[in-house]
C-alpha cells in the first residue's frame, strides 16, 4: 500500500498548476489579424482588471460575476 500513495504523492506533486488563458501578443499574428488581435489583448486586459478589483474588494464567488459584468460596463461607458 506505501508504494501506491508514495507513487500518488509524486504525480501529484509532478503535475504543474492550470494557467489562464494567456494574453495575446499582436506582434505574433499573422498581418492580416493584428486588429483582431489588439482588440482581444485590449479586452483580456480590461477583464483582468476587474478580476484585480474582485480580489482586492474580497468579492464573493457568488457575487463575482454580477461584479465583474459591473465593472466591464463602468469600463466601457468611460471610453
Amino acid at each position: 500500500m506505501k508504494p501506491v500513495i508514495f507513487i500518488a504523492a509524486i504525480a501529484l506533486f509532478a503535475t504543474t498548476p492550470a494557467r489562464a488563458q494567456a494574453l495575446v501578443d499582436p506582434a505574433k499574428v499573422a498581418p492580416e489579424y493584428r486588429e483582431a488581435a489588439e482588440k482581444r489583448r485590449a479586452e483580456q486586459i480590461r477583464q483582468r482588471e476587474c478580476a484585480q478589483k474582485a480580489d482586492l474588494n474580497k468579492v464573493l464567488p457568488r457575487d463575482r460575476t454580477v461584479y465583474l459584468n459591473h465593472c466591464l460596463d463602468a469600463l466601457a461607458a468611460k471610453q
